[in-house]
Order: structure tokens, then C-alpha cells, then sequence
């Protein structure tokens, strides 16, 4: 029975490593999506304006296209974002195209896999065999099928509606209902491995589960697999793929022959660590691959599959524990019990194959800046307005403007909670966490922030999807007006451009592709909810600051997950565990190595890459949304420091507030905001967990040069530096530090999302600003 990794993947044909490991920037600047076909796949409108753009960012003399579906008449607009934060008014209008008729574009959610190879002719005998971890039940559901209901049904292995199992033997005609038999209801459950078999020997059908059998009938009929495709975690229903399986799938084979009592409970004891060996194995999926949409069969049939919409891979399988302990040295490749496993979801669904409706040939002059496509539309009898929002970074021929502001694209994805939301007359829409109210005909809504129809979590989300929660005009918090994604950072951009400050406007997924673009610039600023990174945009910050590059960080919550990007960019991994937030329970830890470089997710720190060590600063936690009051300024520690006093005299006393709008107001210490290691450490409530410990502050100049107030009475949430929760003794928000880096560089670091808010209408925060753009060498024209 023992059968190393090593041996596995060389049965499986996958290679030794199991994984392709993907260069990041392999794929070109041109990520535009080309239209690959799936096989026929129930198909679902949804009604009013949806859409997207082929790239979030594209430079100055670049095409764009974007991808609109709609079932009303719409005009399609570029502008340039202008200079209130609250309106289209100021907006400047780039280009228009001309009123469009109805594009209605249907989407095909669900994942399962496509066997092209059938399995033809008639067939004297017959095993199904396939280990489970169904995620939800109800309804039909195809486990391993050759069957579309209700004329070409062949054979069949199937959850039943009662949640127990069904084996359908077949012509290839039409449905015979005495053809099909199923367990006792209730024999399956939810989020547990079980290996089940189907057998038929040309007298007798049976269902075996976990090793024991679970219902015998006699059956001695013509079995044909006909001419519908053989489908894996699906089957198909008046020619299109449907009912898909909401689960995990692991070691699936075929065989032409009835698999013994013996040998059943034998398969049960791998623990799906073996393939399927024989002449008489029709075919044999591990799913070992870890990545890509191919599924290799073992057996010399070559019936090899491709995944349709995606999946998860990386789960491991019926032999795995899960439960990784948080600090311990584990390595995938290395645990022989590890083995393979392929979750579906059926609403799985990561590029919508919208044909382009509007090409658009951005000016080779612009600026650049936050652009959007805006579509005019009536929807029951009232105007609105839809917002894809794109950036326009410098051309080829323009020269590097001193500043480089980072625009976090990566976290407008991360929140993207309902891609595919009910329409709002209102320009200040606003969402939550789990998104805005869904369409009616309820189509896809997940994100990193809120799980699949089914349970599962959300491992991943697509570029090539409608993104609202992008809209500039997004709220988040209702009645504060408060913003924490794009609009959030159009206070910074704002305040740069009226200040004649002149800047390069970069996307995530720009510094990921290229982490050298920071080459050039003086300064770079991190703007927003930066809060998703990848380990090349990771690298490509540490080497700009190792070169003396200058950092400034107007955001909370910074660097803290990792993230990673499909080869063709156009699929964005992130595994959540061990914070607020998570996709994945801690017992399920063993889940969070990615599937597109096989390393370590989860928080960044704890993948090897700590935020702090480049910034300076951690997470302390966040505040509430909804009122004013859970919001504070920022207190002046050291009015002496030469931020606050050259070239300009900014009129602050030791202890005096800053961070006010006109009324009085403040947003600039929240929602989310961080602290320095060794306030970290000081507000820590009891012992550190085994084998870990609080890291001392990075080396180098420090100054605190203002400490955030946080009014925690009136609600938030803090936590230490191993994200338990804590009950802060005072009023500690972010802190605002000065930081030369031993290492190379300089950090101005705000530690809030709000910071920018404040920017925007303090005059003393705006003078602060202009000192540390001095000190960084940037002046404005």
C-alpha cells in the first residue's frame, strides 16, 4: 500500500514536482483576455448594465476593450476623475462613444471537469469509483457521468436529492427511471471524506461506501455510454453541463470490470494515495497536477480532462489532516499523505468570456490617473450610472513624474463581494463586506470577504469579472460617508493635483508584473487599503528602498495578506487563515499553500514576508464604520521634529490635534490602522504561542511623530500581533512614524486608511505633507 509523493506523481504522468511552477511575469502587458470556448453550459442573463475591461491598468497610447453586457439601450463614456471626491460633476469627459443598443452576454457559472475522450461501445461491466467531500448537499449532483438527461443517458454516479447515492445504467437513450437506484437517504455527509463505489458485474448493481456495502439490485440490461460527455463533479441536462457537484473530488476512476468486495475495502484503505492500475482501468484521475486546468488520466487511454471555470486546487486529500499546526515547519511536497484533491463549486466562475463591445485607443498624451468607463443607462424608468473604473499609467515616450502612487487594485478585487449587483440610482452607492443587494436572479457572489453559495471558502477571484466594487463613488459605512477603496484614495490624488505635485498613477498588478517600474521615481506612495500583496511586489518595493528610494504610506491594514496571480494574470489567489477575515477555518491551515507557486499563504508575515519589515509598521486592529465617533485625529508627539518645522512651520503644539475636516469632523485614524512592533508588544495581554514570539522593531532612525486616537469605547476591534483578541488600556490608534531604514530608504508611514481623508481637508496635515515631500527631494511645479 505505501506509495511515496515521488512515486505517485510518476504514475500519475504529472512530473516530479507536481506543480508548473509559474513565472510571474511571464505573462505580457497585454492581458486582455482571449475568448476561449467551454462545451455547452447552462447559461444565466442577468438583467440591467454589467461589465468590465480587459486591464485594469494600460498606459498612455494603449487599447483598451471592455466587455459590457446589457439589456437596455446604454451610452459609454471615458473620463478622467476630477477633482470631487463626491461628484461626476468635475470629471473631465475623454471620449464617447456613440448610444448602444442591448448586448445582452450570459455567464456560465459552475466548475467541473470535461473528459473529451468518452467511453464508447457497449460495456459488459462496470466500476465508478470516487472519493467525496461534498461541501453542500440537496438536489441532483453528478459525481462521474456519462449522461445528459433526460435523451442520452449512459452511466451515472450521483448525489441523490435525499443526500444519498445514485448509480444509473443506461443505453445512451432516453431515461429509464427503473434504471436507477439509490441508497437510503441521508448516507452522505457534508465536509467529510467518503470513498464511494458503484459496481455492476452484468447481473448485479451495487453502492459501496467507505468500504461497506450500502445497497445491492439486480440489473441485466444493455449498457451503452451513448453519446453524451463524460463529466466529472457534474452531469448534463438537455445537452449542456448542470447539477453541479458543490464538494471536493479525489481519486476518480473508471473500470470495466466489478471491483471485488476485497479490493473495494482495499481502495477505502489508500486513502486515495494510489492510482488505478490494470488493463482494465478505462481511466484514472489524481488530480495531482496542483495547477492549471488540466486533469491527466493515468492509464494508457490518455482520457485527460480540463477543468471548466477553474475549481481549487491544493486541498489535499482523504488521507490529509488538515489541521497544520500555525508555526510548524511543514512543506506539501514533503508529506507522502498529503495526496490530491480538486474543490468545486457550482458557482465557480473567474472570467465571464464577454466578447469586447468597445475598443478604446487611449491618447498617447494623457495624464496619468484614475480613468473610467461611465455608462449612462435607464433602468424602470429612472437614470443611472455604472463605473468601471480603470487606470491610465505613463506611456512609453513620457517621462517618470517623481512620484509614484500605488493605486490597491489588489484589495478592490479582494472586496468585489457581489460582481454582479442590483442596480442604484444613487452615484454614492454602498457596500459592505459581503458586497451590495445581489441581482434577483441571484448569480456569483463571493470574494475574500464572503464565501461560496455552497460553503466553501474563496480561495480566488477574476480580473475578467464586472467589478463594482471598484466604482469611485463606493461607500463603505453609509452614513460617514467613509471610503476605504478607490474612493478612499482619490483624497490623496486630489490633494497632489491642486497642490501641483506631479505623479505616475500604478496599479498592484502593475508592480507585480514588473517590480523594477519603481525605478526613477523619488518617491512611492502607498495609498489606501493597501493590503494585498504579492511576493514580486513585494521585492520590488524592498529593492527601490535598499536603493534609497523614499516611502510614503498613507494606508491602515498594509501588507498583510499574500496574494498571487494565475501565469495569464487574470486570477488572483489569496488563503485567507489565522485573522479576521478568513476563508478557512484554522483546522483547516494545511489548505493555505497557494496552487500557483505551491508557497505559503495566508498572512504575509507568516509567509516570510512581513510588511513591517519594509514599512515599519503592523495591524493593530480597526474601528467601527457607521457613526463619526469611532474615528479620531491624530495627537503631535514630537512637535519638534523637523517634519513640522522645515521648510515650512506647521502650527502644532506638543499634544495639539490635527486631522480635521471644516465642521470639526475626523476620519483620518481609522478604519483600519497599524502600530510599531514594540507597541505591539506592549499592549500584548498574555504569554506569546508556542514557538513564536514578537519581533523587535526593524533597525534604524525612529520618530513617532504623531500617535492616532482610537476612541475604542465606542466600538473596533484590537488585536496582538498574533491576532488575538485584546482589550486596549487607552486610546492607541495608528501612529504616524519617520523612519530611516538601516537597511536603505526612508518611510513616512500615517498607519491609516484614513489618512488621506485627513490630507484632503486639514491644512496643517497638507503642511506636514509638503515638508515630507521636501525631505524626499519632490517639489511641487
Amino acid at each position: 500500500m505505501k506509495s511515496t509523493r515521488r512515486e505517485f506523481l510518476k504514475q500519475t504522468g504529472v512530473g516530479l514536482a507536481g506543480f508548473s511552477l509559474l513565472n510571474s511575469n511571464a505573462w505580457s502587458a497585454n492581458t486582455s483576455a482571449k475568448l476561449v470556448s467551454i462545451p455547452p453550459h447552462l447559461s444565466m442573463l442577468v438583467p440591467a448594465v454589467h461589465g468590465y475591461v480587459d486591464q485594469i491598468s494600460a498606459p498612455a497610447g494603449g487599447k483598451l476593450n471592455f466587455h459590457i453586457s446589457s439589456t437596455v439601450p446604454y451610452k459609454l463614456s471615458i473620463y478622467r476623475l476630477g477633482h470631487d471626491p463626491d461628484s461626476p460633476a468635475e470629471d473631465e469627459l475623454v471620449h464617447q462613444f456613440k448610444m448602444s443598443e442591448p448586448t445582452p452576454q450570459p455567464i456560465h457559472p459552475g466548475s467541473y471537469v470535461q473528459v473529451e475522450k468518452k467511453i464508447g461501445g457497449s460495456l459488459k461491466a462496470l466500476t465508478l469509483e470516487c472519493w467525496v467531500r461534498p461541501w453542500k448537499l440537496g438536489g441532483w449532483r453528478g459525481l462521474v457521468t456519462q449522461h445528459d438527461y433526460h435523451d442520452n443517458c449512459g452511466f451515472g454516479l450521483f448525489l441523490s436529492s435525499e443526500n444519498g447515492v445514485s448509480f444509473y445504467l443506461g443505453n445512451g437513450g432516453g431515461f429509464e427511471r427503473a434504471n436507477s437506484h439509490s441508497t437510503e437517504k441521508s448516507r452522505i455527509k457534508t465536509k467529510r471524506w467518503q470513498h464511494v463505489v458503484a459496481t455492476w458485474d452484468g447481473k448485479e448493481k451495487s453502492i459501496w461506501i467507505d468500504g461497506e456495502l450500502a445497497g445491492k439490485w439486480k440489473f441485466a440490461g444493455v449498457v451503452k455510454g451513448g453519446v453524451a460527455p463524460l463529466r466529472l463533479g457534474a452531469y448534463g441536462a438537455k445537452g449542456v453541463a448542470d447539477n453541479f457537484f458543490d464538494g471536493d473530488l479525489a481519486m476518480t476512476a473508471v473500470y470495466d470490470r466489478a471491483l471485488s468486495p476485497g479490493e473495494i475495502k482495499a481502495r477505502f484503505a489508500e486513502k486515495g494515495l494510489i492510482p488505478a492500475k490494470g488493463k482494465d482501468v478505462l481511466g484514472c484521475w489524481s488530480f495531482a497536477e496542483q495547477n492549471g486546468d488540466r486533469v491527466a488520466d493515468s492509464t494508457p487511454h490518455k482520457r485527460h480532462g480540463r477543468i471548466i471555470n477553474h475549481g481549487t486546487r491544493m486541498i489535499g486529500g482523504p488521507g490529509f489532516e488538515h489541521e497544520v499546526l500555525r508555526f510548524a515547519d511543514y512543506t506539501p511536497e514533503k508529506d507522502e499523505r498529503r495526496g490530491y484533491g480538486l474543490r468545486l463549486c457550482s458557482d465557480d466562475l473567474y472570467d465571464c468570456r464577454w466578447k469586447p463591445t468597445h475598443e478604446y485607443r487611449i491618447p498617447g498624451a494623457v495624464k496619468s490617473g484614475m480613468y473610467v468607463g461611465r455608462i449612462e443607462y435607464e433602468w424602470e424608468g429612472k437614470p443611472h450610472l455604472y463605473h468601471i473604473t480603470f487606470v491610465v499609467r505613463k506611456g512609453g515616450r513620457q517621462k517618470k513624474a517623481p512620484i509614484a502612487v500605488l493605486a490597491s487594485s489588489n484589495t478592490w478585487l479582494a472586496y468585489n463581494s457581489t460582481a454582479f449587483a442590483k442596480p442604484q440610482q444613487v452615484v454614492k452607492r454602498v457596500a459592505s463586506t459581503k458586497g451590495m443587494a445581489n441581482s434577483e436572479n441571484n448569480p456569483p457572489a463571493f470574494s475574500f470577504y464572503r464565501r461560496h453559495s455552497g460553503g466553501q471558502g474563496t480561495y480566488q477571484v477574476g480580473f475578467r469579472m464586472p467589478f463594482p466594487g471598484s466604482d469611485p463613488y463606493l461607500l463603505y459605512g453609509g452614513p460617514t460617508s467613509y471610503s476605504h477603496l478607490a474612493r478612499a484614495e482619490r483624497f490623496a490624488q486630489i490633494w497632489l493635483e491642486k497642490s501641483g505635485y506631479q505623479y505616475d498613477l500604478i496599479t498592484d498588478t502593475d508592480l507585480h508584473r514588473d517590480p523594477n517600474i519603481l525605478r526613477g521615481y523619488k518617491v512611492l506612495l502607498i495609498n489606501g487599503h493597501s493590503e494585498y500583496w504579492s511576493i514580486p511586489a513585494y521585492q520590488g518595493l524592498e529593492n527601490f528602498l535598499k536603493n534609497d528610494g523614499n516611502a510614503i504610506v498613507l494606508s491602515g491594514n498594509s501588507l498583510f495578506w499574500r496574494v498571487s496571480y494565475s501565469e495569464d494574470g487574470s486570477v488572483l489567489e489569496c488563503r485567507k487563515v489565522d485573522a479576521p477575515g478568513e476563508q478557512m477555518l484554522p483546522q483547516e491551515r494545511g489548505e493555505s499553500w497557494h496552487s500557483h507557486d505551491a508557497k505559503r499563504g495566508g498572512l504575509l508575515r507568516e509567509a516570510g514576508y512581513p510588511g513591517w519589515r519594509l514599512i515599519g509598521l503592523e495591524t493593530l486592529g480597526w474601528s467601527g464604520v457607521s457613526n463619526y465617533e469611532s474615528f479620531g485625529p491624530y495627537a503631535v508627539e514630537d512637535s519638534a521634529h523637523f517634519l513640522f518645522n522645515f521648510p515650512e512651520k506647521v502650527e502644532l503644539q506638543p499634544g495639539e490635534k490635527f486631522g480635521f475636516n471644516e465642521e470639526g469632523v475626523s476620519l483620518a485614524n481609522g478604519h483600519e490602522f497599524d502600530i510599531r512592533l514594540s507597541t505591539l508588544a506592549a499592549m500584548q495581554e498574555g504569554a506569546s504561542p508556542a514557538g513564536a514570539s514578537v519581533p523587535n522593531d526593524p533597525a534604524g532612525k525612529w520618530s513617532l511623530v504623531a500617535n492616532g486616537i482610537m476612541p475604542w469605547s465606542k466600538g473596533g476591534s484590537g488585536f496582538d500581533y498574533f491576532f488575538r483578541r485584546i482589550k486596549p488600556k487607552n486610546e492607541q490608534g495608528g501612529e504616524m512614524v519617520y523612519w530611516e531604514r538601516a537597511e536603505g530608504g526612508r518611510v513616512f508611514n500615517a498607519g491609516s486608511i484614513g489618512a488621506g481623508w485627513g490630507i484632503y481637508h486639514d491644512k496643517k496635515f497638507q503642511a506636514l505633507m509638503r515638508n515630507v515631500l521636501f525631505h524626499f527631494g519632490v517639489q511641487a511645479v
